[in-house]
């Protein structure tokens, strides 16, 4: 008996060490032919970088700068001094950052984040490189930079950005995976990452959409890069897996009641499944940032106990996204004579995705017109987003129909694509800001309706619940809704406020939303970037 038990532990024993020399063996050899591939590809893009910033050095001092470009001429400065002629050492690190964000011109929040977290790297480092991974093959990087700056008014300098064009993309496409799409989807960005590190291997790799699997990718690859993590939305959570038990007309998600019988008990299974494979490749992640304390919570539970074994101390940090306050605090006046010119419009900023439930919205404006058709007469709803492709203009031109069999249709406006003049005009002249999204992972949107005096009425649950539509001084500054009834209800009493409380509460808001500026944003960025910036010189 004891030698059929030593036989045995033998046995373990040896297939322990072949399973961890294999590892070792494709981590090196994998890693090792991503780097000689991508070696000489690297060398000409900070040959081309340097050369582009030297010409944009020299056009500096021949054109007249405008008031915008004062922290440009800062940067231009930085990069062209050192540490002895200069006085810049601190600023100095001069190594590759780079940005998993496959979607980079799609022109929504998590984009916006992007860009200001760019602009942030560069004004703090301005020898640093930012390199963008990017399936958009179909623009330039000066129509997306000249789209950054109409959609957010975020002013970049191009010299040290650095886009990488991918040609996998379809392998993160919902489309692609119609059985299985989160485990699809996952594995798929596999692929997507792998084609990115032969294109370029970063000092700093930086996973700005969600696409937690390439970070444990880069991690088994690399061991010594860094790896971060910006969550907008953990790709599963346990409100998902509750939702499967939800009634399927409550609003809890796409795929509220998708829990019963034998095909609903193989998706709880294979959901379940699933939040255990996240919560491991989210364990390796060096630094984890989250969009709120709902996201902030659900990534803690999910990848927190594998991130404690593997002994990684940095905590998970909310840094707010950047929203243009300050620039709507200038633009858009709270007062008596602002009042007068507000209109009875329900604005809705939102990209036009199937979970941020325009549908439900729509049906909301519908009964709420028809349960006070004497009072509700001049109300309109705006409905305000980016069409990224051609499902998302299938979605706008579905949401037409509605619109049209809801009798609504000359109530309601479609503002695709719409400038950033263009919606400051908009949350101007509105009087309400809507949010329909279950579970929004923050609401950026919704930041921007208090920031500029909109009276909010937003999903009772998820970011703009917990953090943004909070009271201040104990008074409300907006109202929740869950259901099509809820909402066409707090519509209603949105629009039918007096004048007095509806100025208090836009007030509140504004003062509420003071919190989500793009200087706190910078700051808090930063401040996460020096601990990757230090871990470089760190992990060997």
């Amino acid at each position: 008996m004891s030698v059929f038990h030593w036989g045995f532990a033998n046995s373990l024993l040896a297939i322990s060490f072949c399973l961890c020399f294999a590892k070792w063996f494709l981590r090196t050899l994998l890693g090792q032919h991503l780097r000689r591939k991508s070696a000489t590809r690297k060398s000409l893009i900070l040959a081309r970088v340097k050369t582009e910033e030297n010409q944009s050095h020299f056009a500096g001092r021949e054109s007249p700068k405008s008031s915008d470009d004062g922290e440009w001429e800062k940067i231009e400065a930085s990069a062209a001094g050192s540490a002895a002629n200069g006085g810049q050492a601190d600023d100095e690190w001069e190594g590759v950052v780079g940005f998993f964000h496959p979607f980079c011109n799609a022109g929504g929040g998590g984009e916006r984040v992007l860009w200001a977290a760019i602009r942030a790297t560069q004004q703090r480092w301005p020898r640093a490189i930012c390199a963008v991974y990017t399936g958009d093959r179909d623009v330039t990087k000066e129509e997306i930079l000249e789209r950054v700056q109409n959609r957010f008014n975020i002013h970049l300098h191009p010299p040290t950005i650095v886009f990488l064009y991918l040609y996998t993309r379809r392998y993160v496409l919902s489309t692609t995976f119609p059985r299985f799409t989160l485990l699809g989807q996952s594995l798929g960005s596999l692929i997507l990452a792998y084609d990115a590190f032969s294109i370029l291997i970063p000092d700093i790799f930086i996973d700005t959409m969600g696409y937690a699997f390439t970070l444990a990718f880069s991690k088994f690859l690399f061991p010594s890069i860094p790896t971060a993590a910006y969550v907008h939305y953990p790709t599963i959570s346990t409100d998902m897996l509750g939702s499967l038990d939800a009634d399927s007309k409550d609003g809890k998600g796409l795929n509220a009641g998708a829990g019963k019988g034998m095909r609903g008990l193989v998706k709880r299974k294979y959901w379940h499944l699933f939040a255990w494979l996240y919560g491991q490749v989210g364990g390796d992640v060096d630094v984890v940032m989250t969009n709120s304390s709902w996201t902030q919570e659900h990534i803690q539970n999910l990848w927190g106990p594998s991130r404690i074994r593997r002994k990684k101390t940095s905590p998970v940090d909310v840094v707010f996204p950047p929203v243009a306050v300050r620039e709507l605090e200038r633009a858009i006046e709270i007062n008596e004579e602002s009042e007068r010119k507000r209109k009875r419009v329900l604005l809705c900023i939102a990209q036009f995705r199937p979970e941020k439930n325009h549908s439900m919205l729509l049906r909301a404006f519908a009964l709420m017109r028809q349960s006070n058709k004497s009072l509700m007469d001049d109300a309109k709803l705006v409905l305000i987003g980016s069409v990224r492709d051609s499902d998302d203009a299938t979605r706008v031109y579905d949401l037409r129909l509605l619109a049209h069999e809801l009798k609504i249709k000359d109530q309601v406006e479609f503002a695709t694509d719409a400038s950033w003049p263009s919606i400051l005009d908009h949350l101007r002249r509105s009087w309400v800001g809507v949010n329909g999204m279950w579970n929004e992972h923050f609401g950026i949107g919704v930041v921007e309706y208090q920031a500029a005096g909109l009276i909010s009425v937003v999903n009772d649950s998820g970011g703009p619940k917990l953090d943004i539509v909070v009271d201040m001084d104990g008074r409300p500054t907006g109202f929740y809704a869950s259901t099509v009834v809820e909402y066409a209800a707090k519509f209603a009493e949105a629009l039918l406020m007096v004048p007095d409380e509806a100025l208090a509460m836009r007030s509140r808001a504004r003062t509420s939303a003071m919190r989500f500026t793009e200087e706190e944003f910078a700051a808090r960025w930063s401040g996460q970037m020096e601990k990757l910036v230090g871990l470089t010189g760190v992990q060997k």
